[in-house]
């Protein structure tokens, strides 16, 4: 699940099984024998829930890697651009450099 939030939901039966969530509460949500095995959905994540008859199994925890939706591809190519950027004028005094003093020189 990714930015998902259920409300005033039911859940009935259920088996969540292998679940990573992003940013998904479940706001005044009833679940009635319901089984979570080997999700990352924590307490803080039911918001005003009632969990009857519940059970959990091998609860992951640790930091999740999450990007936010403003974090687009864009940027990625944006700071690669500028680390690029930075060091063009390092490579254009080099060129110089080996045309000046020449290359056997400047490999040494």
């Amino acid at each position: 699940f990714k930015s998902v939030t259920f409300e005033d939901s039911l859940f009935k039966n259920c088996v969540f099984e292998d679940i990573t969530s992003l940013n998904t509460y479940f706001r005044n949500c009833t679940f009635v024998n319901t089984t979570f095995y080997n999700t990352d959905l924590e307490p803080y994540k039911f918001v005003d829930s009632k969990l009857i008859n519940c059970t959990f199994f091998h609860i992951r925890t640790g930091c999740q890697i999450s990007f936010d939706d403003d974090y687009s591809a864009y940027w990625i190519y944006f700071v690669n651009f500028l680390g690029t950027l930075a060091v063009l004028p390092g490579n254009i005094v080099s060129a110089l450099l080996m045309d000046r003093i020449g290359r056997l020189t400047m490999l040494g």
